[in-house]
C-alpha cells in the first residue's frame, strides 16, 4: 500500500500570506516622469481588473545640498506632489464613465528606493509597479527598479 497524504488537521495553523487571494493593494511609484505615469496607468488597469486599491506614491526627495544653498526644497517638492495629484485626478475624471478604480495618493520623504520600500511595507502592497529609470546616473548607483527587485519583498513590475 502507498503512503497517503497527511490529514488536513495535521497541517500547521493557517498563516496570513500576502497576495494569496489576489492583490488587495497595488502600489505605483510616480514622480512626474513619462515612464512613471505609464507605470501608474498600467497599475490602474491591474487594480481595476483585480478590484484592488491603487496606491500612488510620490517620494519627496530630501535635497541636503539644495537646502544648504538656501533653495526652498520642501516647497518645491510639495508643489510637485500637488501637481501630480491634480494630474491624476484629471486623468481619473476623464475615464470615470469607462471604469472606476479606488485610489489613494501618498507622499513619503527620502530617497526614492527607501521611500518606495517603506511605502510598500506600510501600505502592505501586494505588488509594486514602477517606470524604467530615465536617469543616466542609475548606472552608478543602480536604478530604483533594480533595487526593489533585488529586495525580493514584493512582486515588482517595471514599465518601459
Amino acid at each position: 500500500m502507498g503512503r497517503y497524504p497527511r490529514k488536513v488537521s495535521e497541517h500547521q495553523p493557517h498563516r496570513f500570506e500576502r497576495g494569496t487571494d489576489g492583490p488587495k493593494v497595488i502600489m505605483a511609484g510616480v514622480d512626474g516622469s513619462a515612464s512613471s505615469l505609464r507605470a501608474a496607468a498600467y497599475a490602474a488597469g491591474l487594480a481595476r481588473r483585480q478590484h484592488a486599491l491603487l496606491a500612488l506614491v510620490y517620494v519627496q526627495p530630501v535635497l541636503a545640498g539644495g537646502a544648504a544653498l538656501g533653495a526652498p526644497v520642501a516647497g518645491t517638492t510639495g508643489e510637485i506632489a500637488e501637481s501630480l495629484v491634480e494630474e491624476i485626478r484629471t486623468s481619473a475624471e476623464r475615464v470615470k464613465g469607462l471604469w472606476q478604480v479606488r485610489w489613494e495618493f501618498h507622499t513619503f520623504r527620502g530617497d526614492a528606493y527607501a521611500g518606495l520600500a517603506r511605502a510598500a511595507d506600510d501600505l502592505k502592497a501586494d505588488a509594486v509597479v514602477v517606470g524604467v529609470s530615465e536617469s543616466a546616473g542609475h548606472r552608478f548607483v543602480g536604478s530604483v527598479a533594480v533595487r526593489l527587485v533585488k529586495a525580493g519583498r514584493w512582486p515588482v513590475t517595471v514599465v518601459p
